[in-house]
């Protein structure tokens, strides 16, 4: 294993990290929609209101995370009005503590890898002052022993503390909230000390998922939402050929919506095909763009420009002129996919670092992978995510 993973800890990681600033399942999902703005993988946690305004963050407060994709669904249900925004978070979030785990700064940076290769997104860590990085030689988890819960109230041992939040914990201690992203730039500073493994194609080191989320472009676009997995949060627009090769045109990820208007976003998924989904994002991917007339809502967000405080990026509009896409080319739909959707692709033999700079260039939470061998260059393989790449590194550094 190399020692980078070995003699870092999670609170070298914390170093210049801002206090977490919670998002309540009481606020709106206007205050969702900011958050998310900030945020690495289109996405935020989601805590219970506070029963005392001094309670710390806990675990135990934590209810899930809602990303692009969840305010984008519910608008679509809806009905996509822009009174629906201001509906409570707790409405629109899907329940799951699983992907947040609540740990101790000196919780060893293998240890932090083995979580989120198992479903962890978000670490909860407590930041005192400056962390002086004391770390233990062995890992608890590759010597054959797994953390347990800290609701479980059972002792743990002496090996096991790092990963063991402290039991009494003042309120005036201050948290910080590290992502897949923070662990990922921190892997890609240290390319020199996973050599030769940053350098290797993705093929050779297993990390290219072959069971990835896929729809048909003559699906509806609510059909994808409803298929899209927790991770990666994404979903392939694809175009089969008659051989059954998958072309991607594009894809529906919460990357791809965490800078859009929710409310245009939510009347593009409730009536468009995937297909013109796809190629309804402008050329940085964030706002979809209508094939058809604009609906009235477009009023209410001209209406609610003049709102203080609102993101500049929630006031964009349909303008189906941005793609010379008019109502007269309906028919000429499936033509016009291939080039208009950009999604963030790579070959099969794409080296380990170059999908790691992809990722955080793009502030991607995934790469879709196309077959190196084909002849055209969008003949779609599988997927790369954080856990594929996080398992890969691992694996192939034991």
């Amino acid at each position: 294993m190399a020692a980078v993973f070995y003699h870092h800890v999670v609170g070298d990681l914390t170093v210049g990290k801002p206090e977490i600033a919670e998002l309540s399942d009481a606020d709106t999902l206007d205050d969702a929609a900011r958050a998310i703005a900030g945020s690495p993988e289109g996405a935020v946690p989601v805590w219970r209101a506070r029963a005392a305004p001094d309670d710390p963050p806990s675990g135990a407060r934590f209810l899930g995370m809602i990303s692009a994709v969840d305010i984008a669904a519910f608008l679509a249900d809806a009905g996509a009005g822009d009174r629906a925004m201001r509906a409570a978070v707790g409405e629109a979030v899907q329940p799951n503590q699983d992907l947040l785990r609540e740990v101790d700064p000196g919780t060893r940076l293998i240890d932090a890898l083995e979580l989120m290769r198992h479903g962890v997104k978000r670490f909860l860590v407590r930041k005192n002052g400056s962390w002086t990085g004391i770390t233990k030689r062995f890992s608890m988890l590759y010597n054959g022993k797994w953390m347990k819960n800290s609701e479980s109230g059972s002792p743990s041992s002496a090996g096991s503390s790092s990963m063991q939040l402290s039991p009494f914990i003042s309120c005036t201690e201050r948290f910080c909230c590290l992502s897949r992203e923070d662990i990922l730039r921190f892997l890609i500073g240290c390319l020199g000390a996973l050599a030769p493994i940053p350098l290797s194609p993705i093929c050779t080191l297993g990390a290219i998922n072959p069971h990835y989320c896929h729809v048909e472009a003559s699906a509806p676009a609510m059909e994808a939402i409803q298929k899209i997995p927790g991770d990666p949060c994404g979903v392939a627009v694809v175009e089969t050929t008659p051989d059954g090769v998958r072309k991607i045109i594009g894809d529906i990820s919460a990357y791809k919506l965490w800078k859009c208007d929710y409310v245009a976003a939510a009347w593009a998924l409730a009536n468009l095909s995937a297909g013109q989904f796809v190629i309804g994002a402008d050329e940085n991917g964030s706002t979809p763009i209508s094939a058809f007339a604009v609906p009235s809502i477009s009023s209410s967000l001209s209406e609610e420009s003049a709102e203080p405080g609102r993101s500049p990026r929630l006031l964009k509009k349909f303008s189906s002129r941005n793609i010379g896409f008019l109502n007269s080319q309906a028919n000429q739909v499936r033509s016009m996919y291939r080039g208009r959707s950009s999604p963030l692709m790579c070959r099969s033999t794409s080296s380990l670092a170059a999908v790691m700079a992809q990722m955080l260039s793009h502030r991607a939470t995934h790469v879709w992978v196309t077959d190196a061998e084909a002849e055209e260059d969008d003949v779609l393989v599988g997927v790369v995510g954080y856990t594929d790449i996080f398992a890969a590194v691992t694996r192939s550094s034991a």
